[in-house]
């Protein structure tokens, strides 16, 4: 592939057009009119035009190993950058293998466009070589997608569908492309970028919601805010840190909403959940008034619905709808963007409710039901002390992708996030393999001087463990700590509790050395055992200029806590074996 020159960051300058000849140049013209610099993808027969197409772009395409991976990439690019991610697959396996992807994408409400490409129209629906129904495979897990239908509009359709992702409440979007659709002359037109009206819903809510939502939180005495996922991806996070500050108001988190609110204020209470913090549980069940931000209440933090925040009146904002009273009851439904919903709020809430008592019982639970775990010297490397370590050693603003297992909760309870779009982890879905791929798709999209750390469990990481071959080939200074206990350690875990012990299918009898697999790619790879090797190791793996692996070789029976059981009351949570198997 030619080298291309990467246009600067936050350009104010409209991008330059060029005429097209053909619908492939339509639809890489399109992109160039979004300002996209970055697309991750994999090669293929039917989308061929279209990557020749990019051979003269001033696009940067980076050839990924896995679709899926491909698709992650560009999941990850949108949570860090705030704008859609873009990826590219063939017709047949290729879309396929972007399923698993744009689900995950769609889950969680990230922005991506999707092109595949497919069989000749003539050819569609009499089982063409790799051809698939991708409309119809992919239209439950998309915002919209699209089959184009003729080279004059296929840019204005790749134009709508990137701003389709980008608008409102964003997400996966998805654009098919025939290759005779791609090959044919074009009349020249790019398209532009501007979705269907309407898409982004109304940015304030309703005036007199709004002052009925202010004079309940104005009689509160037991007021929480809670910061999900919208809070971040609606660029309220200092609109959520003023109104918090103002009226003296704490603030639990989501999983998706971690960094919208510096874990370090006195008014944290950090997240809630399963694996959520004590405390923050504690909040939400005994508050009054609960103001949700951007939350879909999902059944991960929520516990059992019915004994959700049973005291509270809820003040529910959200730019979609759909979501208003979809899982919990909203009392004060406020449609409408977060960060202008929240000065309406500031403007309409005259005085700070009467919460004094109220942050002291907070504070006293957080000392109470601190995050704590026991290291001593005769046991293994304990996956707590490494994240620790880890977040030690790196700048604020550094940006933490994972897995999903026990490594992903360790990473989200052990690191002090301070800012949003710090992390970027798969929630909705779980999907295992995502956390090097969003790595590579995070390092792209982060200024070059932030840092960029996975952390991953042996499990996941071998679900997408090709990608070091990319990481290596861009020369991509990202690092991947591996906290290996022979596992797929969630799963294990709730086997002992929950299954009587019987371990099936969840323990390695063996598992490969990471860090040998890591210089076989031409990476760097350290093996990390003990205490007192962490420190020394970790900073190695964060000097090489370039990506290097950890093989962390940690306790095999260390579990995560707290931990509420699927479907139960967030106050009955336990913060160790023993307390588990008394509830």
């Amino acid at each position: 592939m030619a080298e291309h020159t990467t246009r600067p960051e936050n350009t104010t300058e409209e991008p330059p057009t060029r005429p097209t000849t053909t619908g492939a140049e339509a639809v890489v013209a399109a992109l160039e009119a979004a300002n996209v610099q970055h697309a991750f993808g994999v090669q293929g027969g039917a989308i061929m035009p279209v990557y020749d197409a990019l051979y003269h772009a001033d696009i940067r395409h980076v050839t990924m190993g896995h679709e899926q991976s491909a698709a992650h990439a560009a999941a990850a690019y949108g949570v860090v950058a705030g704008e859609p991610g873009v990826c590219l697959a063939t017709s047949g396996p290729g879309a396929t293998n972007l399923v698993t992807g744009l689900a995950d994408a769609d889950m969680d409400s990230d922005p991506v466009l999707a092109l595949t490409g497919q069989a000749p129209s003539h050819l569609m629906g009499k089982d063409a070589f790799q051809e698939v129904d991708t409309r119809g495979m992919t239209d439950p897990v998309t915002k919209a997608n699209y089959l184009a239908a003729d080279a004059d509009t296929v840019g204005t359709t790749v134009g709508e569908a990137y701003a389709m992702a980008r608008d409102g409440r964003p997400g996966p979007t998805l654009v098919d492309l025939p290759k005779d659709i791609t090959l044919a002359d074009a009349d020249g037109s790019s398209g532009d970028t501007d979705g269907p009206a309407g898409v982004g819903g109304p940015p304030t809510a309703d005036g007199e919601a709004v002052t009925a939502a202010a004079d309940a939180l104005a009689g509160a005495e037991r007021p929480v805010v809670l910061s999900g996922g919208g809070v971040i991806k609606g660029e309220a996070a200092g609109e959520l840190r003023q109104f918090a500050g103002t009226y003296g108001v704490p603030v639990v988190t989501t999983m998706p909403g971690i960094g919208s609110f510096p874990e370090d204020h006195d008014l944290a209470m950090h997240v809630a959940g399963m694996h959520g913090t004590g405390y923050a549980n504690l909040a939400l069940q005994h508050c009054d008034v609960l103001l949700a931000v951007g939350t879909r209440f999902d059944d991960r933090l929520t516990g059992a619905v019915e004994r959700f925040a049973p005291g509270a009146e809820v003040i529910h904002v959200d730019v979609d709808p759909a979501e208003i009273s979809k899982t919990v009851h909203a009392d004060y439904p406020l449609v409408g963007d977060a960060a202008a919903v929240l000065d309406q709020l500031t403007d309409a809430l005259h005085s700070p409710p009467d919460a004094a008592a109220w942050r002291e019982r907070c504070r006293r639970w957080k000392s109470t039901y601190t995050m704590e775990y026991s290291a001593p010297a005769d046991e293994p490397l304990k996956p707590q002390f490494v994240v620790e370590a880890m977040d030690a050693l790196t700048p604020d603003d550094t940006v933490v992708t994972t897995g999903v297992g026990q490594h992903q909760m360790w990473a989200m309870q052990y690191w002090t996030y301070r800012h949003p779009r710090t992390w970027v982890s798969s929630h909705g879905l779980g999907t295992m393999g995502y956390g090097l791929p969003a790595a590579i798709g995070a390092r792209f999209a982060a200024d070059d001087d932030r840092s960029v750390v996975c952390f991953d469990g042996d499990g996941s990481f071998l679900m997408t463990l090709q990608e070091l071959a990319v990481a290596v080939r861009e020369d991509l200074d990202i690092t991947v700590v591996v906290l290996n206990n022979a596992a797929v350690g969630m799963v294990r875990q709730w086997q002992d509790a929950f299954f009587d012990g019987r371990r099936m299918a969840s323990a390695y009898p063996w598992v490969p050395a990471f860090d040998v697999l890591a210089e076989a790619f031409g990476a760097r790879g350290f093996c990390l055992e003990a205490d007192d090797e962490v420190d020394e190791t970790l900073r190695a793996a964060l000097d090489y200029d370039g990506p290097a692996v950890v093989d962390a070789h940690i306790d095999p029976e260390e579990n995560v806590y707290p931990l509420v059981p699927g479907g139960g009351d967030n106050t009955n949570f336990a913060m160790n074996d023993a307390q588990l198997a008394d509830l």
